[in-house]
């Protein structure tokens, strides 16, 4: 008995032990309403022009002089501001954890790596908790072995008892000069090693300004001291500096040129009156000639300036009667042209220097071919390097200098030219400064989507390559997180030194694509063209994780530029492995505005003919959901600047076919902005959009126009839209455009549309790019999860 109640004492004390610790669930907090919309007032203001007339509720935002405006502004962009961060509140932790995936792949290497120039090794390197990189250089002679692209800062001359670096800039010191902020247009070291010419962005005066630095004291020179510049070419072996100043309207229209020492005042060499008419300078590579380069809307012409003699005048020695890309250089008595002018690509022309008779005559260097195009040029002294590209494929062709026959032109083919090997899948070839004439290396950068850009010195005269620079994603956590390799395997690295053959073919494909760091392995890169609206064939490239590839859940990302004739950036970016690794397809179109195809092809998505390129979108996107390359409801939008306004107005059109989109400093307001500019506008700009005083432009302007043909009454896509007060497009279009839509479609808070405001600074700082980019990317996320 007594057993029965002790047993039965322990089973009560044991239930009153856990009725103690018995915790009653709590009880969930009733859900948050959603955040109120925020509401800008409407003010509306009736517009007329040509034919047309309309009225814009939201024109007051752009009015920077109205005291009242810029308040109401300020209240609705807090509003924003709130509403924005109270709709991603839920996004939090994933945003921390994919800031911290984002940390993680952010190169270590806080140096360029040096550059030869004469005997001085160049480069830039971070300081450790500093913003700004030092500009700094070092002899190349002193202590060879203490080089090293890694750490170039390291090194100590125990001769003369001092350190090996030379500090010649430091943008930290310049960030204070200038409001705390320090932005360098350009920058150009002078022949002689004596001067670095920089100009500075000011900000409270939205110029750039011109300094000139001594290299050997570190002081500022008292002249010349120039605002508004544009361009700067020197002169005299570093004696005189040539420069160019724009007017109020930003146009570059004023050539000066300024004795270094000298207390004289800076002579105007050259002045454009015409209002539409631009200049621009370089030098040669050899430093002999200072090329002038003046054009508009209806011609473009090239002047020579005696770099020894810069006061000896202008020589003309090129003239065309359209605007045209140009650029000449100068090698051993022979004048040497790349331009685009009056054909579809670029080509390669000469003259000799000496030419007699007027006007001068220019002869073709390489036959024309079809399959192989020509995208740039550059020379030393011993050699020309081409940079081709054959279909999908990019090439580095060097050509010995002087040519191997005095009978021009020639098939390129026929010189028998040396091609550097690449790896599959390159992108884009952009080439280094190479500011050393005399020295046969010329530095590379090598892109691709599926490859950190790698930059490459390449020695033309022996066929020797080097890697100097590239990030290393083939590290031991990437293949054991892919399955691919044992924890015993140590990751392939690069190094050393190549050697191309000097009888290899044009078969220009690496062999070991790992030599490139190459993430092949890992993702697949796939080429398409598409079927425009009008039979035009649009190329459409997409990646994709390899061990991704058979989900059924596929959302895809689908970037798009498409103006000023400019290259699609498809370079890999670190970010984007985040959305790759999640099963997320990025494909890239290539539409007709871009410089995807050639002049022509630029030429059909620019003015009047702007609406080719949405069209191309937007059959591109089409082309992804009907292939099941991404699944329905499940694609999103991405453009950056003039991308933006393709992708918005795409949307406009077909609003279903896309979920999401994020809009970077877009461009939405093309009519109020081209016809009332609140920021100077250039002639690129409107042949670019469309002049809106030709009745047609205007009429096509405003077909295409985002802010001007949002639909009504339908639900429209989740729209993360990006900007900042100090960007070329203000961020009066992006507020414009994000009330209009919230006033024309229907508001379903799992399609929000947001307006998140940036710092000016974020192009400046890989801490804050990573931010706004974890945010972006858990945006898109979670707008894909609401669809499921």
């Amino acid at each position: 008995m007594f057993a029965n109640l002790s047993r039965s004492l322990r089973r009560n004390c044991h239930f009153r032990q856990q009725c103690r610790r018995y915790k009653p669930p709590k009880t969930p907090p009733p859900p948050q309403p959603p955040p109120a919309l925020p509401k800008p007032p409407k003010k509306p203001q009736s517009f007329t022009f040509h034919d047309a007339t309309w009225e814009d509720p939201y024109s007051w935002m752009s009015k920077l002089e109205d005291k009242v405006a810029m308040r109401h502004m300020d209240m609705y962009m807090e509003q924003e501001e709130k509403y924005t961060e109270a709709i991603l509140a839920d996004t939090d932790r994933i945003q921390n954890k994919l800031q911290s995936e984002m940390a993680s792949r952010l190169s270590f290497d806080l140096s360029t790596p040096p550059l030869r120039w004469g005997p001085w090794l160049y480069y830039r390197r971070v300081e450790e908790g500093k913003q700004y990189p030092v500009l700094c250089r070092r002899l190349a002679s002193l202590h060879d072995e203490f080089i090293s692209h890694k750490s170039p800062a390291a090194g100590f001359d125990f001769t003369s008892g001092k350190r090996i670096e030379q500090k010649l800039l430091d943008y930290n010191q310049e960030a204070e000069r200038f409001g705390g902020y320090a932005y360098e247009e350009m920058s150009e070291i002078s022949p002689d090693h004596k001067f670095l010419a920089y100009t500075m962005y000011d900000k409270d005066n939205d110029y750039f300004k011109l300094c000139v630095r001594n290299l050997n004291s570190g002081a500022l020179c008292s002249k010349p001291h120039a605002d508004r510049v544009s361009n700067i070419a020197w002169a005299k072996n570093g004696q005189a500096l040539l420069y160019v100043v724009t007017d109020q309207k930003k146009r570059p229209f004023r050539i000066y040129c300024s004795k270094i020492g000298s207390t004289d005042e800076d002579v105007l060499l050259h002045e454009e009156v015409e209002g539409n008419v631009h200049v621009n300078i370089r030098h040669t590579k050899d430093f002999n000639f200072v090329t002038v380069n003046t054009f508009s809307p209806t011609f473009s012409k090239v002047f020579l300036i005696n770099a020894a003699d810069p006061f000896s005048g202008l020589a003309l020695v090129w003239e065309h009667n359209a605007p045209a890309h140009c650029i000449i250089e100068h090698h051993q008595g022979f004048l040497y042209l790349f331009t685009d002018a009056s054909k579809d690509n670029h080509y390669l022309l000469r003259s000799p220097l000496l030419f007699s008779s007027s006007p001068r005559i220019w002869e073709t260097v390489f036959m024309d071919d079809p399959e192989l195009i020509i995208e740039d040029v550059d020379f030393c002294k011993t050699h020309l390097s081409l940079i081709v590209k054959q279909m999908q494929s990019y090439k580095i062709c060097v050509v010995d200098l002087p040519l191997k026959t005095e009978q021009v032109p020639v098939h390129l083919r026929e010189i028998k030219p040396r091609y550097l090997p690449l790896p599959k899948h390159v992108s884009q070839i952009s080439p280094g400064t190479n500011y050393d004439f005399n020295s046969p290396t010329m530095r590379f950068t090598i892109s691709s989507l599926v490859m950190p850009d790698a930059v490459v010195d390449y020695d033309l005269s022996n066929g020797k390559w080097n890697i100097v620079q590239q990030q290393n994603m083939l590290h031991e956590r990437t293949r054991v997180l892919y399955g691919t390799a044992n924890s015993t395997e140590t990751p392939n690295i690069p190094s050393g030194t190549r050697t191309v053959s000097f009888d290899a073919s044009d078969d220009t494909t690496a062999e070991n694509d790992n030599l490139w760091n190459d993430l092949t392995e890992f993702y697949a890169c796939d080429y398409h063209e598409v079927s425009s609206h009008d039979g035009a064939m649009v190329p459409l490239t997409v990646v994709y994780s390899r061990a991704q590839k058979e989900e059924n859940q596929k959302p895809g990302l689908l970037h798009v530029h498409g103006a000023y004739g400019e290259m699609l950036d498809k370079r890999w970016r670190s970010e984007l492995k985040s959305l790759l690794d999640r099963g997320w397809v990025l494909a890239y179109a290539d539409v007709r505005g871009g410089g995807g195809k050639g002049k022509k092809w630029h030429e059909e998505g620019r003015g009047a003919k702007k609406l080719n390129s949405i069209k191309d979108y937007i059959h591109c996107a089409k082309f992804l959901v009907e292939k099941n390359i991404v699944q329905e409801n499940n694609l999103a939008g991405w453009g950056y600047s003039a991308g933006g306004l393709v992708v918005a107005s795409a949307i406009n059109r077909c609003p279903h076919l896309f979920q999401a989109a994020v809009l970077k400093v877009p461009f939405l307001d093309p009519t109020h902005t081209l016809i009332y500019p609140i920021l100077p506008l250039t002639a690129a700009d409107y042949e670019e959009f469309g002049y809106p005083g030709d009745i047609d432009d205007f009429h096509a302007i405003r077909e295409y126009s985002p802010y001007d043909n949002i639909p009504k009454d339908v639900l429209y896509p989740a729209v993360l839209v990006t900007s900042s007060f100090n960007t070329r497009f203000g961020v009066w279009e992006a507020a414009k455009w994000v009330a209009r839509v919230r006033d024309n479609t229907f508001n379903d808070p799992e399609r929000p549309v947001l307006l998140n405001l940036t710092t000016d600074i974020v192009e400046e700082n890989r801490f804050l790019q990573t931010k706004e980019s974890a945010l972006e990317i858990a945006f898109l996320i979670k707008m894909m999860e609401s669809c499921k």
